[in-house]
């Protein structure tokens, strides 16, 4: 749940001002939603479906959410027991919201870092995620650029059975994951975004 960057400056309509996490220890906590550019708070049905895909229990998992915006995937990770999440953002504001938002909950599990998502993700190749969560900004003829970037960083990040999450503007498929060295595992679309919970590509 990101903020677009600046050539993006159409806020959407009827934005929501907080989400709510929505299971675990810190279900129903409030988590606010700045007025930036482009912030998409990933809507709690998605977030249900994604929760649903991976289990409710995440007890243990490693998580990076490379693009946090609001923090909601990431704090849902450690909110349902993760072990280890780092929150990157880039956008002061954003950061501040974060790092205000894991002070009061105490969330010692929850790292926030700053800086861009896809150089975070490199620097971790190798370290075997479990999971990646990717929500980049939707800027009108650049997103499949960045995605394509994320992609390959965060598979390089997850062990052979992580998991990398994307939020993207249209559905990708097969064959251009293949190429990434991805498979498709669920798949999903909400309005104007299409969902994805992607393995890494098994050697046949």
């Amino acid at each position: 749940m990101k903020k677009s960057p600046a050539s993006a400056t159409r806020v959407p309509v009827n934005a929501p001002r907080e989400v709510r996490i929505i299971g675990g220890q810190w279900k129903r906590t409030k988590l606010p939603v700045a007025d930036r550019p482009g912030l998409r708070p990933t809507p709690s049905r998605v977030r249900e479906t994604l929760f649903n895909w991976l289990g409710q229990d995440l007890t243990g998992w490693r998580c990076l959410d490379a693009f946090a915006g609001t923090g909601a995937l990431g704090l849902e990770s450690a909110s349902r027991g993760a072990a280890e999440v780092v929150l990157v953002e880039q956008d002061a504001t954003l950061l501040g919201n974060l790092s205000r938002t894991v002070t009061r909950l105490k969330a010692d599990t929850v790292r926030v870092e700053r800086g861009d998502g896809v150089a975070a993700l490199r620097q971790r190749a190798g370290q075997g995620l479990d999971v990646v969560f990717l929500d980049p900004p939707f800027a009108e003829g650049e997103n499949d650029a960045l995605v394509l970037a994320a992609l390959a960083a965060a598979r390089q990040a997850v062990h052979e059975e992580g998991l990398v999450y994307l939020e993207a503007p249209r559905a990708w498929g097969d064959d251009e994951l293949a190429r990434l060295g991805l498979q498709l595992h669920r798949h999903g679309k909400a309005g104007a975004v299409a969902f994805h919970l992607l393995r890494p590509l098994q050697a046949q």
